[in-house]
């Protein structure tokens, strides 16, 4: 009987490493940030700006499945510690995209202009998070 105690550790370790995981901090879809989209592709990607207008891109290995989805900034706020919300943007898009550029149109702004930073959030039309991402504006 002292002999399977003593064992049974090791058994455990053996079987536990025998599971595989892998662990990201955002597997997909990825949420990140550029200057400007044009027919040629994207300009000036960072997560550091100056203000002014961004584009939000989003990009996925499988369909998005979005038809409406929104844009939501929230700017730190240094003195309570905590994000608060800053703009909310509503676009729409084919259900079928992977790639898609969010960026200035007839219905929002997609502008920063107060230096800080910010949580971006691709979210879908019940307000759940697909992507996030974080992006510095500084003062011009």
């Amino acid at each position: 009987m002292k002999n399977i105690r003593f064992l049974f550790p090791l058994f455990l370790l053996i079987a536990l490493s025998g599971i595989q995981s892998k662990v990201y901090a955002q597997s997909e879809p990825i949420l990140y940030f550029c200057e400007k989209y044009t027919d040629n592709g994207e300009v000036g990607v960072s997560d550091r700006f100056t203000t002014g207008y961004l584009t939000v891109m989003v990009k996925s290995s499988t369909a998005l499945g979005l038809t409406k989805c929104h844009i939501q900034l929230d700017k730190y706020n240094e003195s309570s510690g905590k994000f608060d919300f800053y703009k909310k943007f509503d676009y729409k898009i084919d259900a079928d995209m992977k790639y898609v550029f969010f960026a200035k149109n007839e219905d929002s702004d997609m502008s920063f202009e107060k230096p800080g930073i910010y949580r971006v959030f691709l979210l879908n039309n019940s307000d759940k998070t697909v992507a996030s991402g974080l992006v510095q504006i500084i003062e011009n």
